[in-house]
C-alpha cells in the first residue's frame, strides 16, 4: 500500500492547510501544491526504479515464430494462460510484434462481417493475417480512447495507431518512468522486456504491472493523495463514458469496444444500473465453441447470457469494482493494494455509472507535466 506517516505539522490544530490558508485563494493555492507534491514524489520513485524490479523471481514467456497458423497461436496463449506474446519472424531474425487474445476475437469478428470462410484460420500464419491489409487497416486497427487523446504528452496521440508495424519494447535498465510513457505515448496494453544482447524477452508489464509495485513499495511520510479522484480529474466522466446495454449481442459490443479504443466498458440493465463489466479480453464465448465457425456464431449471443457463465482462468472477465467520486486518492491505492483491479467503475447511490478509472489512469495521471 501507500502508508502515511502522520507528519504533525499537517495534523496537529493550526497546522492543517485550512488553518494556514488565511483566504480561499490561499487553501487552493495550498491543495495544489500538495498535488503537485505528491505527483513528483511518484515520479521520482518511477524514474529512480527500472523494469527489473518489478520482474518475478520465475516466470514463462511464450514466443510465437510468425510462420505458425494464428488459430494455433491462440489456443496456445489460452493453454498457457497468457494474455500477450512477442512474435519472432526468422527471415529477418528480429521480434516483429505481439499477438494479443483480443487480436484473434478481432480476426473472428473480420470473418464474421465480410462472411468468409473461417475455417481457413486453422492454416493462415500469422504472418499471413498481419500482412492482410484488408484485416489490419479494420479490425486490427486500434483507435486511442478519447481520454488518450487529451491527455497525451504534448498532445502526440494520433487518433488511431497500428501496433503490428513495429516492435516497442523495454529493457531491465529502463526505468519504470519511461516505460510508463512507451505504454501510454503509444497507447499500448503490454511492454515487453527484453536483454538487448540475446534478444531474450523475459516479461511482459503493464500498467497493473508497475502500480502494484508501486503500492508495495512506495512510502511516503507527508499526506499528499487526500484528494478525491474526481477532483484530481483521474480518470473518465459523465457524458465520456461508453456504456452497453446487457441485451446487445456480443459482436456489437467488441464494435463498441473497439471505435472507442477501450478494453472493457461497463454493462448496465434497463434502469441504467451497473450489472457488470466485459472486458474484449473475455473468450467465455469460445468456450463451447466446437470449432471457429461455431466460435463466429457466438458473436450473435446476448451479452446477459454470456456473463451468466462463469471460469476461472486467467482470462476470466474482469471482477466488478465500484467505487464513489467521494472516494480518495489514497483510499484507491489501499483497494488496489487489496484487489489489483484493473479498473473501477465510479457509481452514485442509486448504482448508475458515473465514471471509470484505470490502472492506466492512475499512473498517467503522476506522468502529467
Amino acid at each position: 500500500m501507500l502508508p502515511v506517516e502522520h507528519n504533525n505539522a499537517l495534523n496537529e490544530p493550526g497546522g492543517s492547510l485550512m488553518a494556514r490558508s488565511g483566504s480561499g485563494g490561499g487553501l487552493l493555492h495550498e491543495r495544489e501544491v500538495v498535488r503537485s507534491a505528491g505527483r513528483d514524489a511518484i515520479s521520482a520513485f518511477l524514474d529512480s526504479h527500472t523494469c527489473s524490479s518489478v520482474l518475478r523471481a520465475s516466470g514463462k514467456v511464450v514466443v510465437f515464430d510468425t510462420r505458425i497458423p494464428i488459430q494455433l497461436a491462440f489456443y496456445a496463449l489460452v493453454e498457457h494462460d497468457m494474455q500477450s506474446a512477442p512474435l519472432w519472424d526468422p527471415s529477418s531474425c528480429q521480434f516483429v510484434g505481439l499477438l494479443t487474445v483480443t487480436d484473434f476475437i478481432d480476426v473472428l469478428r473480420y470473418y464474421r462481417e465480410t462472411k468468409k470462410d473461417v475455417s481457413t484460420l486453422a492454416t493462415r500464419s500469422i504472418a499471413d493475417i498481419l500482412s492482410d491489409q484488408s484485416i489490419l487497416s479494420t479490425v486490427l486497427i486500434r483507435h486511442v480512447p478519447r481520454r488518450g487523446i487529451e491527455g497525451s504528452f504534448n498532445n502526440v496521440v494520433p487518433n488511431m495507431v497500428n501496433h503490428h508495424h513495429s516492435f516497442l519494447s523495454a529493457d531491465t535498465n529502463t526505468t519504470l518512468k519511461h516505460a510508463c510513457h512507451l505504454l501510454h505515448t503509444h497507447s499500448l496494453d503490454f511492454l515487453p522486456v527484453i536483454i538487448p544482447d540475446d534478444m531474450r524477452v523475459l516479461a511482459t508489464i503493464t500498467y497493473t504491472t508497475i502500480l502494484e509495485h508501486l503500492v508495495t513499495h512506495f512510502r511516503e511520510q507527508r499526506r499528499l493523495f487526500d484528494d478525491t479522484v474526481y477532483d484530481l480529474n483521474i480518470g473518465t466522466y459523465n457524458e465520456n463514458v461508453v456504456t452497453v446495454s446487457h441485451t446487445q449481442s456480443l459482436a456489437e459490443v467488441l464494435h463498441t469496444l473497439h471505435i472507442n479504443g477501450l478494453s472493457a466498458v461497463p454493462v448496465i440493465d434497463e434502469n441504467d444500473k451497473i450489472r457488470g463489466v466485459y472486458s474484449r479480453s473475455d473468450i467465455t464465448f469460445l468456450a463451447t465453441a466446437s470449432d471457429a465457425e461455431d466460435a463466429v456464431a457466438n458473436l450473435d449471443m446476448s451479452l446477459k447470457h454470456l456473463m451468466s457463465q462463469t471460469r476461472s482462468d486467467v482470462t476470466t472477465p474482469d471482477a466488478l469494482h465500484t467505487c464513489s467520486t467521494k472516494q480518495t486518492l489514497q483510499s484507491i491505492f489501499e483497494y488496489f493494494a487489496q484487489w489489483k483491479f484493473n479498473r473501477l467503475i465510479v457509481i452514485d447511490e442509486e448504482d448508475r455509472v458515473q465514471g471509470v478509472v484505470s490502472a492506466r489512469d492512475l499512473v498517467a495521471y503522476f506522468l502529467a507535466q
